[in-house]
């Protein structure tokens, strides 16, 4: 998947950023080991602490595991990297609540273009697995949200 992106991201120019919770850096390492990620890979910023997300990531005060949380993690991302898109994720790990959540509930979110969606997840199994559940499914996300919004566009053309 995360080829794909590479190719896509490339194709068209497209910077992208990454702000992760639950995952610690596992998104980030996934596209930082695509091909030619320097080109495209902004970088990411993994704020584990409630209060890192809250001060870094202009998260406002209340639960980060939610649909506001991500969105605002999205967007800061975005902004501080000079990105054109971004996905951002938070959950609860497990194996215990966090929040009043219980394991394996997760948001999601992704940002293209200014426009922004946002999922719920609730994944099951034991921290690993829910770990490794929240990451494809970011990447996933990421890759149909670029290619809804740059599959019908022309590809970059560099000159030389």
């Amino acid at each position: 998947m995360a080829g794909s992106l590479a190719e896509l991201c490339d194709e068209h120019g497209v910077r992208v950023a990454v702000a992760e919770s639950l995952t610690g850096g596992k998104i980030s390492s996934q596209l930082a080991a695509a091909p030619g990620s320097g080109s495209w890979f902004a970088g990411g910023v993994v704020a584990y602490s409630s209060e890192v997300k809250h001060r870094l990531l202009k998260v406002p005060r209340g639960s980060v595991i939610s649909q506001t949380s991500v969105e605002a993690m999205a967007r800061s991302v975005c902004s501080l990297m000079g990105a054109d898109a971004a996905v951002a994720a938070s959950g609860a790990g497990g194996p215990t609540s966090q929040d009043g959540q219980e394991p394996g509930t997760t948001w999601i979110a992704v940002l293209v273009a200014d426009e922004v969606q946002s999922e719920l997840h609730r994944f099951r199994g034991d921290p690993i697995n829910i770990l490794s559940n929240t990451e494809e499914r970011a990447l996933a996300m990421l890759l149909e949200a670029l290619q809804k919004r740059y599959d019908n566009m022309p590809k970059q053309t560099s000159t030389s």
